[in-house]
């Protein structure tokens, strides 16, 4: 694309422009207040600049806010009070695509559910309290050195230990990775020092959340800024000098889609003012929902069915964010409706795996073809939805006709991929429009086979409708066997559980008990006992 057709002084006219949307989303990832003057003060500004100009609905509002608590969760508190005002004012009865740990904190909080989705008791074991309670990762979590130094000095002390919890945004995190989400320097510093504590590239990851510089500068003379979290982090700090500095001194690509989904307009813009690719920046511009920002690219000459890397357009990532404004608009300029990535998805693929369904309606009554399948597993958007609980999308397709019983390259349907998550409340939506519960997949398996490996609640769900308990795979197997197969020592009770429903239902054949005390005698013939006791007082044997 000619530069004649780009103002030298974009970035500050644009900057200028949207200046509404940055300064409100920086007021919100950049947030450090637990005082409930200055949270007013923000919502005041979210509210007017965002909400009443008619820009932004409420639901999407309160979605980002939430989603940002694993990144920051010091101020999880305040987060919640924000989306809990803005749920209140504006009558807000649902809200989707919120991540799971962020909504068990609201429900814990007020008592509310966003959705109807989310298994909140797996979640109640998360280590949740690790904030609230008197312990290390407290100390951390606020820089109390002194109280971080009583308890490394106590007897049984592991300078080595990882924290697991499910109020981070990954799995692990060492002591030192935590002084690194937290920014605490102090207690990094003394690590460092007493301890020699490593630094890890997640440290520097974590840096770039906790925004100390004596930190990141420390983590940089060990790691290069390589990965792909880093840039991410930086994207999330929303700062916009940590950005700006992993380009001019270390090359850093600033990755658009990471703009897009954690709201850093500021960045995207510096990177078009970097390279002045508009038809890059046009793609990804439609998953921000401005849609005078697309049509400002479009104004300098991009192609209205630009890809990018991944063959992905515009319509793609609106339907990746829900963007329904934006994609009504690209509409209007007649985008390709059905256009497929390197993947063989569409619009309505992306809509159902991210349950966007405000763009999905819109892509349907647009004659979007709903049962188009992908390149390389055989999947139409109604497959996608079930295996991602996309229980709204899902609902949508079904409603305008599209085959329920549809299978994929592995002649699995989508009660079999609502199985294999565990998308319990998918599948009973999809029993309820007369799914076929006991179709079998390429290996002769049914959704009972494959929920009995997986998990319990789908178990329930399915048996509770009828599936059949007696059905057996290719090789024989019923679902008993493969709950057995996987049962290890934490998985007893599952087991136990199984058999206690199936009990009633199955005709267990000698066989099976021949099979598996072979194969359980040595760890868990007291267990084995006790189930062969159950099966004999209630089951008929052949």
């Amino acid at each position: 694309m000619s530069e004649q057709c780009i103002p030298p002084d974009k970035y500050l006219k644009l900057r200028d422009q949207y200046k509404y949307y940055i300064d409100s989303y920086n007021a919100l990832y950049q947030l450090k207040t637990e005082n409930e003057e200055d949270l007013n003060k923000i919502y005041k500004m979210i509210r007017t600049e965002l909400i009443d100009s008619k820009k932004f609905i409420p639901q999407n509002i309160i979605k980002d806010i939430l989603n940002i608590i694993p990144y920051k969760n010091r101020y999880t508190k305040s987060y919640l009070y924000l989306a809990k005002l803005i749920y209140d004012d504006y009558h807000v009865k649902e809200v989707i695509n919120v991540n799971t740990i962020s909504k068990f904190l609201f429900y814990k909080e007020y008592g509310i559910r966003l959705d109807n989705s989310g298994d909140f008791e797996r979640i109640r074991s998360g280590n949740l309290d690790i904030h609230t309670e008197d312990t290390i990762y407290r100390a951390i979590m606020y820089n109390d050195l002194e109280r971080f130094i009583i308890f490394t000095e106590r007897e049984g002390f592991d300078k080595n230990q990882m924290l697991i919890s499910k109020l981070y945004s990954n799995t692990r995190y060492s002591l030192l990775e935590l002084c690194c989400y937290h920014g605490a320097v102090d207690c990094f510093k003394f690590l460092r020092t007493k301890f020699n504590s490593s630094i890890t590239y997640e440290c520097l990851e974590y840096s770039f959340l906790g925004g100390n510089p004596e930190i990141m500068s420390e983590c940089l003379k060990y790691k290069e800024p390589v990965t792909y979290p880093v840039q991410k982090n930086a994207i999330i700090s929303h700062n916009i000098d940590f950005i700006t500095f992993l380009m001019n001194e270390y090359n850093v690509e600033i990755y658009l889609e990471y703009c897009a989904y954690y709201n850093n307009l500021e960045a995207f813009l510096v990177y078009f003012d970097r390279t002045n690719d508009i038809n890059l920046c046009f793609v990804y511009s439609s998953m921000f929902n401005i849609p005078s920002l697309c049509k400002y690219f479009l104004s300098r000459g991009a192609d209205i069915n630009a890809e990018n890397r991944d063959e992905q357009t515009a319509l793609h990532c609106a339907a990746l964010k829900n963007s329904k404004e934006t994609a009504k608009f690209l509409i209007s300029r007649h985008i390709n409706i059905n256009k497929k990535d390197d993947d063989g998805h569409t619009p309505l693929h992306k809509a159902a795996i991210k349950n966007s369904r405000a763009v999905a309606q819109l892509l349907i009554s647009h004659g979007a073809n709903i049962s188009v399948k992908d390149k390389h597993q055989g999947q139409t958007a109604l497959l996608y939805a079930a295996y991602k609980n996309s229980k709204e999308t899902a609902e949508i397709l079904i409603s305008h006709g599209i085959n329920i019983n549809e299978k994929d390259n592995n002649r699995e349907t989508a009660l079999h991929k609502a199985a294999h998550e565990n998308s319990k409340e998918t599948a009973e939506l999809l029993i309820s429009h007369g799914i076929n519960i006991d179709e079998k997949c390429e290996y002769g398996g049914t959704a009972l086979h494959i929920a009995a490996y997986y998990n319990k609640e789908t178990v329930e769900l399915l048996i509770s409708h009828g599936a059949n308990v007696n059905e057996k795979d290719n090789e024989g197997k019923t679902p008993l066997h493969n709950a057995a197969q996987k049962m290890v020592k934490k998985q007893l009770n599952f087991l136990f559980h199984m058999v206690q429903m199936s009990m009633k239902k199955i005709n267990m054949e000698e066989q099976l008990f021949i099979k598996q005390h072979r194969k359980m005698v040595k760890k868990q013939l007291k267990f084995l006992f006790h189930m062969v006791q159950i099966f004999m007082k209630k089951i008929k044997i052949d």
